[in-house]
């Protein structure tokens, strides 16, 4: 055997433009199909990576509307519920008992809109936003200094702000902490009490201009729901389960909760969703789009393979009075025909090889371009040299097979 590989070596470095192009096919075959799967699991797993740091075993559970011609149809459409339709802290209450053990936190909040603040020369402008305590767990950012909402707060005028509206509105200050600040939303004026500091952190969209971005004030959600004159209830929360939980099974275990609170509802019912569903769909999308590229790639494969199983052909043809001498002298058919296939093989791996380094090396490129590390694919690469080896074994054995039938004597008087 190893005879036979050397002797297909040497083959190959006499006639190397003609086994170059042999190749081609095989290279660009295998290299297309890794290239794409590359790159398809780069973008998956940036995907991924984004959606869990965002919580994508979060559960968000919302009010949904009915539509009007079957109570228990969902619709996209929607218009504002009334107090009756909210989601009551009384069911969270209920739900928190049933499923404590289940459960890491409940994310409350309201967004009370955007707002100017002054003080002096200095300016900036926020978003004022109402949470609860939990909301810390799931979304809340690094404190610095003091303390985070609390829902002992109730309806305090306390308030978190970041370090950026720190430097725009008390940039002389060593000690924020106490201190009051004015804010306008709409045709209001209202004063808080800053209770703590976080650091803020870019939410990666690059601003226009060079203004200082809108960071997030942070109040109790009880202080939201009095300024806005609000009902006691909410449109929708979020829930963290606890570690290790199926958020699958936690899920559907949580709308067929809440749900039951609106049976009798005509107008409303409650969905639940999460990123994780969301992904797996996005994830079982991209899988198939990869694969169906991959497949059209690798039709290449069958024109290199053709390309090969051409070569030998000519191959034979020109060594017919080698093949003659060594039946001559008592190299079975068996022999001969592994000798061909043996080479038939080594053309394919030697561009498997060079097929496999092109699509890492394309995939790796085309992830740097979309701004996602380049994760090739083990599987992809063991199967390239697999199916290479397969092609050579395949479009080889003709030839070969061809090969080993010859006539010694017939073959030794070919010229």
């Amino acid at each position: 055997m190893i005879d036979n590989i050397l002797l297909a070596f040497s083959s190959l470095f006499a006639n190397k433009m003609r086994a170059l192009l042999t190749m081609l096919g095989i290279i660009i075959g295998i290299g297309a199909v890794i290239a794409i799967v590359t790159l398809g699991d780069s973008l998956t797993g940036s995907i991924t990576d984004s959606m869990n740091s965002m919580g994508a075993s979060n559960i968000t559970v919302s009010l949904q509307q009915k539509s009007s011609d079957d109570a228990g149809a969902l619709m996209f459409g929607r218009t504002d519920p009334g107090a009756e339709d909210l989601i009551t802290p009384t069911m969270i209450e209920e739900y928190r008992t049933q499923f404590g053990d289940k459960i890491r936190a409940i994310a409350l909040s309201r967004q009370l809109g955007n707002g100017e603040v002054s003080s002096g020369e200095n300016t900036a402008t926020v978003s004022i936003t109402g949470v609860n305590t939990d909301y810390q767990t799931l979304d809340g950012p690094t404190m610095l200094s003091g303390r985070f909402v609390r829902d002992e707060d109730g309806e305090r005028m306390v308030a978190v702000v970041s370090d950026v509206f720190v430097e725009s509105v008390f940039p002389n200050s060593q000690n924020v902490l106490g201190e009051s600040f004015d804010v306008t939303v709409g045709n209001a004026v209202m004063r808080f009490f800053i209770a703590g500091v976080y650091e803020y952190e870019e939410n990666g969209f690059i601003s226009m201009d060079n203004s200082d971005p809108v960071t997030t004030v942070y109040i109790p959600v009880e202080t939201a729901r009095r300024l806005l004159s609000e009902s006691e209830g909410y449109e929708s929360l979020t829930i963290m389960g606890a570690s290790g939980e199926d958020s699958t099974a936690l899920m559907e275990q949580t709308e067929s909760f809440f749900a039951s609170y609106y049976t009798h509802n005509d107008s409303y019912t409650i969905a639940a969703s999460s990123l994780e569903s969301m992904l797996s769909t996005m994830t079982e999308m991209l899988d198939t789009v990869k694969l169906a590229v991959a497949a059209i790639a690798a039709i290449s494969l069958l024109v290199g393979g053709i390309g090969v199983m051409n070569i030998m052909l000519v191959s034979i043809t020109e060594r017919t009075r080698e093949i003659g001498v060594r039946k001559a002298l008592g190299a079975r058919n068996l022999d001969i025909r592994i000798q061909f296939i043996t080479e038939s093989v080594v053309i394919c791996l030697v561009g498997g090889v060079f097929g496999i380094a092109l699509g890492v090396g394309l995939g790796a490129l085309g992830a740097s371009l979309v701004g996602t590390p380049a994760k090739p694919s083990i599987a992809a690469i063991g199967m390239a040299a697999g199916f290479s080896m397969a092609i050579g074994v395949f479009f080889g054995y003709y030839p070969a097979n061809k090969a080993a039938k010859l006539d010694p004597i017939e073959a030794l008087r070919y010229e």
